[in-house]
């Protein structure tokens, strides 16, 4: 069982369910998944098709689960952009996978992040889903920083089960999320 999971069934459902004085067991929020993606508009240059296989291989790595490339839903003169384009890699984690990911994102790629003061704590979506984006994806340790080609931008979203952002923000201050201390 991963660390993380362990924590939050032992302690941090039963804050949460003092703190919001929840009655019933499943009203408790937990994350449910995690979605990272990489948006490579590059990648619709002709001659750039490797930048998205060597950009999948290395989500594939940090994630440790096969990343998928995703396409265009619909064309965009200005972008140059055709409908089915390939325009990105994502892969959602969910479960111990998910579990193990947070834990490494809180304890290891966070604190490597150059100048790091905290994560913002207004980049909730309303309905308790929190979005953080990442400006170079070396930071991970998975990544071999000498096979790289380019530094690429990723995006981390966690899908959590509460109602609001204050439930959503509070559960993830609990897991350990270093929010930034707003004057």
């Amino acid at each position: 069982m991963p660390r993380l999971k362990k924590f939050y069934q032992t302690e941090v459902s039963e804050r949460l369910k003092n703190h919001f004085n929840y009655v019933n067991p499943h009203q408790i929020p937990k994350v449910l998944k995690i979605t990272l993606n990489m948006g490579l508009g590059e990648a619709i240059k002709p001659g750039e098709g490797k930048i998205l296989d060597s950009s999948r291989l290395e989500l594939t790595a940090l994630a440790g689960q096969w990343a998928v490339i995703t396409k265009a839903r619909r064309s965009i003169a200005a972008f140059k952009l055709r409908e089915g384009n390939s325009i990105g890699v994502m892969v959602t984690l969910r479960r111990d996978r998910m579990y193990y990911f947070l834990d490494k994102l809180l304890n290891v790629v966070l604190p490597r992040v150059r100048d790091f003061r905290g994560v913002s704590p207004k980049a909730f979506d309303g309905r308790g889903n929190y979005t953080l984006g990442l400006k170079e994806h070396i930071i991970f340790p998975e990544v071999n920083y000498d096979k790289i080609d380019k530094i690429k931008g990723l995006n981390v979203t966690i899908v959590t089960s509460a109602k609001t952002d204050e439930e959503a923000r509070f559960l993830l201050a609990e897991l350990g999320m270093p929010f930034r201390k707003t004057a």
